[in-house]
């Protein structure tokens, strides 16, 4: 009989060295113009580390990239003592790096990153980095040294999970902007590494950062570079060797999707929303492997080590950190104080470009807050359809309300209207009213943002409600 093996994993850390920067305007705004707490990242990693040493029936830990934010030393070095602090209590810590992790002097191989800075009251200084070469050798305590297999052009490796399971960390820390995956070379080391591992009678599970499948239709359409390298051949190579699951980031987004064949074989994409981010998870995972099965659930936080949220909670606190979240807490000034709006915005809206037009701001933003969601249900033509009850509910609610709702699960996932709601009906009819109009008057720009197949309905549909697998927190997959 073999024993059922647990691991937790993390991504997306964007972790930030305090000292890497002083409080000032340099820091807010870089924070700002992102969805996710950097300042806070230390304080949220070690609430992180604290639920993981409080659980003593978990003993290995995953990071599957953008571990650091910039790429800055600082960065690294206070990370990899948190690994540390793991590893010191007897944990297993497996790590691999992404985009994020590393930068280059004069960009090479398109690197984003032409190196870091510490943000100081007035502006940025430069700071020593990592570049892309040494990642390997600085984190090979953590997952190369103990792994059954390692490729070591790309940095991946094949580790013991437990009995009867492998993990493949596959490290595809390519730049962003081209392939960022396995080349040949590695795709035929993973194929071995499939075989090797059904030989010995071993399930086979594979972590890495860019998605295999897209969170959304319209993301792998607009941003492929974004998608993990070879994104195809990796899914007909899961699909043809029966390998269940992959576990990915990147996109900060909490998703779970299914890829089915034509010949009806499937695989599973486990995206995991960002550590920093409002919503902030970790997965909790456990493979039995008598029954075949894996389990996954996620854990948020309920507090963050040395922050005092007052009566809010984690998520309504970082909520306010996060863009959506800023600009949803802002609005009420719009009608009062255009001015204080704008500052509170400035970082995330282009504020020195909109107080050029206060007024005419002013005017379309009074217009958005006046609209019911019954302008919705008229504009898309299912008002008649609706109920009195249903009507009622429309003329009552505030179409920003329902938006902003919207917002608030892009990247926890589990979108919130169900198609028996109002909301969705209204919004629904009023993506298909859009998608009649840019046919018939034939608006290229749109045309060109929608996937060929798909709609701008489609696209609503995946913001609207969980049309993938019922629930992106949790899954029970099968992997006989």
């Amino acid at each position: 009989m073999k024993q059922p093996t647990s691991f937790y994993l993390l991504t997306d850390v964007h972790f930030v060295s305090k000292q890497s920067w002083v409080e000032g305007r340099s820091i807010t705004m870089r924070e700002r113009g992102d969805q996710i707490a950097l300042k806070l990242s230390p304080e949220i990693l070690d609430s992180f580390i604290e639920k993981i040493l409080a659980d003593d029936a978990v003993d290995t830990v995953l990071f599957t990239g953008d571990n650091v934010n910039s790429g800055d030393m600082y960065s690294h070095e206070d990370f990899r003592a948190r690994l540390e602090r793991l590893t010191a209590a007897g944990k297993k810590v497996y790590v691999i790096c992404a985009t994020h992790d590393y930068c280059s002097p004069n960009g090479e191989d398109e690197c984003f990153q032409r190196g870091a800075v510490r943000y100081t009251e007035t502006g940025t200084e430069p700071t020593p980095f990592m570049l892309r070469k040494d990642l390997f050798d600085y984190y090979a305590d953590y997952g190369p040294k103990q792994a059954l297999s390692v490729h070591e052009a790309s940095g991946s490796y094949v580790v013991q999970l437990g009995e009867g399971v492998r993990l493949c960390m596959i490290d595809d820390n390519g730049n962003g902007r081209s392939h960022c995956g396995l080349f040949e070379d590695g795709v035929a080391w993973l194929t071995a590494q499939i075989h090797e591992s059904k030989e010995a009678g071993d399930y086979f599970l594979i972590a890495t950062h860019h998605p295999v499948i897209s969170p959304w239709e319209v993301y792998r359409h607009l941003v492929d570079y974004e998608m993990y390298g070879g994104y195809r051949e990796l899914s007909k190579l899961m699909c043809e060797e029966g390998v269940r699951v992959v576990f990915t980031g990147h996109t900060h987004v909490q998703n779970i999707r299914k890829y089915t064949d034509e010949a009806g074989r499937w695989f599973v994409d486990v995206s995991t929303v960002a550590a920093v981010n409002a919503a902030g998870k970790m997965r909790r995972v456990t493979v039995d492997p008598d029954a075949g099965l894996c389990s996954i659930e996620s854990v948020p936080l309920d507090k963050i080590t040395g922050v005092d949220t007052g009566e809010k909670s984690v998520w309504e606190y970082l909520y306010g950190i996060n863009f959506t979240g800023r600009i949803e807490q802002a609005f009420p000034l719009a009608k009062t104080d255009i001015g204080r709006f704008l500052d509170e915005t400035d970082g995330i809206l282009p504020a020195e470009k909109l107080r050029k037009h206060k007024a005419l701001v002013k005017l379309a933003l009074k217009f958005l807050s006046s609209r019911k969601l019954s302008f919705a249900a008229k504009f898309g033509k299912v008002w008649k359809t609706l109920t009195d009850t249903e009507k009622q509910e429309a003329k009552e609610t505030k179409l920003l309300d329902v938006v902003f709702e919207i917002c608030r699960h892009i990247y926890p996932g589990n979108a919130p209207f169900t198609p028996d709601t109002v909301a969705y009906k209204a919004l629904h009819g009023g993506a298909q009213r859009l998608d009649r109009i840019v046919a018939k008057y034939k608006i290229e720009k749109v045309q060109k943002m929608i996937p060929p197949g798909s709609s701008l309905t489609e696209i609503a549909e995946d913001f609207l409600y969980n049309n993938r697998t019922g629930d992106d927190d949790t899954i029970v997959v099968d992997l006989k």
